[in-house]
This record gives C-alpha cells, sequence and structure tokens, in this order.
C-alpha cells in the first residue's frame, strides 16, 4: 500500500502544478488581506477536492458511456498535459480575473489546478486500477496531494520566498519538467498498448 500511496501522491501533487497555482494565487490576491486570503485558498482545496474525485470515480463510467479505450484516452491525456507543462516551461501561461470576481472556483479550482490534463489523467488512473485496495490508497493519495495544495496556498503569504517573481518562475518551470515527464509516460504507455 505504502509504494502505491507515494507513487501516486507525488504524480498527482505534481500534475497539479502547485507552484504554478501558488504564484497565481498570489498575483490575483496579492491586495487581499490574509482572512480573506486564507477563506479563498479554503474555498480553492474544498472546490478541487469535490471536482477531482468526481473525475477520478467517473472514469471508467464515462470510457465505457462514449466507446473510448483507455489507451486512446491515455495519449490524448498525454498529449494536452504535455502541452500545458511546454506553456509553465516557456512562462507563457498567463491568467487574470475581473475586478471584484470571485476566483476561488474560477479560475483557480478549474482550470488552473484542475485543468484539462489533469482532468485526463485523473480519469486515465481511476480507470487503470486493477482492485479496491488500489482505489483506497489512490483515493487517498488524491486526497492527500489536494491538502497540500491546499496548505501550500495557505502558506504562501507567510513564506516570503514564494512569493518572490525569480522564486515562482523557477519552481514553475521545475513543475513543468516533471508534469511533461509524467505526460510523456503516459502518452508512450498509450501508443504501446495502442499498437500492440
Amino acid at each position: 500500500m505504502t509504494p502505491i500511496f507515494i507513487h501516486y501522491f507525488l504524480k498527482i501533487f505534481f500534475i497539479f502544478t502547485p507552484f504554478f497555482v501558488v504564484s497565481v494565487f498570489a498575483s490575483l490576491t496579492k491586495d487581499l488581506g490574509t482572512p480573506e486570503r486564507n477563506r479563498i485558498a479554503n474555498k480553492v482545496t474544498i472546490a478541487v477536492m469535490v471536482s477531482s474525485f468526481i473525475i477520478f470515480l467517473a472514469g471508467e463510467t464515462i470510457f465505457q458511456l462514449f466507446s473510448i479505450t483507455l489507451d486512446a484516452f491515455r495519449i490524448g491525456a498525454g498529449a494536452v498535459l504535455f502541452l500545458s507543462a511546454l506553456s509553465m516551461i516557456n512562462g507563457r501561461a498567463d491568467v487574470s480575473a475581473s475586478h471584484g470576481q470571485d476566483i476561488a472556483v474560477v479560475p483557480l479550482a478549474m482550470p488552473i489546478t484542475v485543468g484539462p490534463g489533469v482532468i485526463g489523467v485523473l480519469m486515465v488512473i481511476g480507470a487503470e486500477l486493477k482492485n479496491t485496495q488500489e482505489r483506497i490508497s489512490v483515493a487517498l493519495a488524491l486526497f492527500c496531494a489536494v491538502i497540500a495544495v491546499g496548505l501550500l496556498l495557505r502558506l504562501s503569504n507567510r513564506v516570503h520566498f514564494l512569493n518572490r517573481p525569480h522564486t515562482q518562475v523557477i519552481l514553475t518551470k521545475v513543475t513543468g519538467l516533471f508534469v511533461s515527464a509524467i505526460a510523456a509516460q503516459i502518452f508512450f504507455t498509450g501508443v504501446k498498448n495502442f499498437m500492440s
């Protein structure tokens, strides 16, 4: 159970692109006080938790409903996630919000944290698990990954180095590298299985 938990916790944590999320969060909440920032961080965490578990649990049903094979979806999800990773590495990911808009659910929870690539990967993970024990382990890993992202958001205004522009750029690019590797693995697994 422990190796499965650690493997999926790290994978899910990085596909959430936590440091990119923190940089966007810091940018969109820079004029707000600590209580309001914490309220938004809590709301983002809840929205990400609910949407992630719905996607995770509904993946196999959606594949059956639309007659999509798991490997075909791996290829698509890997490609989309790789494009997201490239945008982070190249520094082209830019997000803005209108004045007065509630930013917790849109855009911070979706599509910043739970974007198309994350949706695809969570559906693939949910559909490829073999038994109940694995599902429980991965569900716990998903829960902990979401909590970890939420804690980062709450700590972002207390840990000053997280708010420095250069730190955010470096961490976002490093996250992009990890996400691109995960995307490539998902993509080529799908291609290999699809061709065999």
